[in-house]
């Protein structure tokens, strides 16, 4: 099932400018698209949004994809020439530029770029070309060629001397960019020579120096081979589908009795209870400390038969508590438990119980089979029926541990030098599925979903959550890897079912989509199925209930 994120934006551009043009601004509008944004002198570098071909294909079905990222409105500080644009109409240039390249940290590459005066010179002679048949100049047909130093005196030569910063860098870029094309993540190529530096130190008979930065397409390094991979699953023994029967079928003819109130003792096993559970941590000095947030609970039901879920230690504590009565009793959680922050964690629990009932049943025979399970006519039918359905469950829940063990091993064997715009990508998306979540399940309104689509609270969540991004996008990279390695594919027939099947789901959830983005996600997903198909067939697989 394709997973769809809410567009997280970026922050809204400036609307002031640090500039002072005369009124003659329009006509730099109609010589050529603005290179840089408004707010470019307040930032230390700006930023070009490159559209490059995509170099890499991230895909499993089984874990959250990276999506392909959603056109953007740029953010603060960032270009708004599209380079792709340019690049397919490359302009000749009188002398051949001098790149360098320099790998950094976090898979960028840095390319230093040294433009002739020769280029510069071309540039200042276009702008004033330009400028000479769009400006109305007093005494002048427009149109009609002005001189030189008229339309220097006229336009300012603060603001001609810009216009060919911006010429120059427009037609030099797609040529500097040559060698990481192909390279080059999407958005990712920025500019990060102040304007203002180039500018002061611009000159038609000096080279203009500029640097871009680009993240590229990381390496992946094997620590160890991924056919050699050892894969324990461990599979909870509450799916296995003997057992969850008996419980589905006990949970049904439990439902068919009636509850009366315990008035002469004590909690016990088979009784139905409400709690207060009320939760604090405890200091190595047996002193109490904060709350346990997650712990508590009001009006809490426990069905004392269903304690499989339950922190070790907690029945055994309340057995025999009455109606109207509190107990405390210190709890150790287990190194395994689900929430990181609680693991190992002392804590004191205070408990009190508000309502106590046993149960009153009927006798379990096939009288009860439609009611159990309507259809059914004999206790053997209903018991059949479910152990059916809990088999299918169980073949699901093993299929997707077995995945996630796979993936976790992924992880372990690779090392990956993740480029920053990767991880913020991947980051927002993940946060944009999970508002649209919330939105799903009703959880938000549209007051809150505005407030949770700030930049500041996505920032947050990133930061929040890098070692979990880092970690999927790892995942990714190694089985687009393998899918390319062991050569494997999938058919069009498969593509083209699952992007109607895709669309169609945004069309019932009146989501809108983009059919290109949709193929892109779904190609993902196949690409990653087939590769955790081929891990499930050629790897060794061991199977642990606990």
């Amino acid at each position: 099932m394709l997973c769809v994120g809410i567009p997280i934006p970026n922050p809204p551009l400036s609307s002031s400018s640090p500039f002072q043009p005369l009124a003659m601004d329009t006509v730099l509008a109609i010589f050529a698209p603005p290179i840089l944004s408004s707010s470019r002198s307040c930032n230390p570098s700006f930023a070009i949004p490159i559209s490059l071909p995509k170099p890499l294909s991230f895909a499993t079905s089984s874990l959250p994809r990276l999506h392909s990222p959603p056109s953007r409105n740029p953010g603060p500080f960032r270009a708004q020439v599209s380079v792709s644009a340019a690049q397919k109409t490359k302009d000749r240039l009188p002398a051949d530029l001098i790149v360098s390249e320099t790998k950094g940290p976090q898979s960028t590459i840095r390319l230093s770029v040294e433009v002739p005066p020769a280029i510069s010179q071309e540039c200042y002679g276009e702008v004033l070309d330009e400028f000479s048949k769009k400006a109305k100049v007093p005494g002048f047909r427009q149109g009609k060629k002005v001189p030189e130093n008229i339309l220097l005196n006229y336009i300012g030569r603060q603001n001609i001397q810009q216009a060919v910063v911006e010429a120059t860098l427009k037609k030099t870029l797609p040529h500097a960019m040559s060698s990481v094309e192909g390279r080059a993540l999407k958005d990712s190529v920025r500019i990060v020579t102040k304007f203002s530096d180039m500018l002061d130190a611009f000159s038609l008979q000096d080279h203009l120096r500029y640097d871009i930065v680009a993240d590229v397409s990381p390496e992946i390094k094997w620590l160890d081979k991924y056919k050699n991979l050892k894969i324990v699953v461990e599979i909870d023994n509450v799916v296995k589908a003997e057992s969850a029967s008996e419980r589905e079928l006990n949970r049904r003819y439990k439902a068919l009795g009636s509850l009366r109130i315990v008035t002469d003792r004590g909690l016990q096993i088979g009784d139905l209870v409400v709690l207060d559970i009320f939760a604090k941590t405890v200091g190595q000095n047996e002193s109490e400390g904060e709350k346990i947030p997650s712990a508590e609970r009001k009006g809490f039901y426990l069905d004392t038969e269903e304690r499989h879920n339950l922190l070790a230690g907690f029945l055994d504590s309340i057995l025999g508590i009455q109606q109207g009565q509190t107990r405390t009793f210190p709890l150790q959680f287990p190194e395994t438990w689900d929430q990181d922050n609680l693991r190992g964690v002392h804590a004191q629990f205070t408990v009190e119980c508000k309502e106590l009932f046993y149960r009153v049943l009927p006798e379990l025979d096939d009288t009860l089979a439609e009611k159990l399970l309507p259809g059914c006519s004999s206790l053997n039918q209903v018991r059949e029926a479910i152990l059916q359905r809990c088999k299918q469950v169980e073949q699901t829940a093993i299929e997707q541990a077995t995945d996630n063990a796979i993936l976790d091993q992924l992880n372990k064997i690779i090392e990956v030098d993740i480029p920053r715009s990767l991880l913020e990508e991947q980051g927002r998306h993940l946060y944009g599925a999970k508002l649209l979540q919330l939105q799903v399940d009703n959880k938000i309104n549209e007051s809150q979903l505005a407030s949770l689509t700030s930049e500041r609270a996505v920032n947050q969540f990133i930061k929040k959550e890098e070692e979990n991004i880092s970690k999927i996008i790892k995942q990714m990279l190694a089985v687009s890897e393998i899918f390319k390695c062991e050569k494997l594919q999938y058919t069009t027939d498969e593509l083209v079912k699952e992007v109607e099947n895709s669309i169609a789901e945004f069309k019932r959830n009146n989501q809108e989509y983009e059919e290109e983005h949709v193929r892109e996600q779904v190609e993902d997903a196949l690409e990653g199925a087939k590769v955790l198909e081929w891990l499930r067939e050629n790897v060794d697989i061991q199977y642990v209930y606990k």
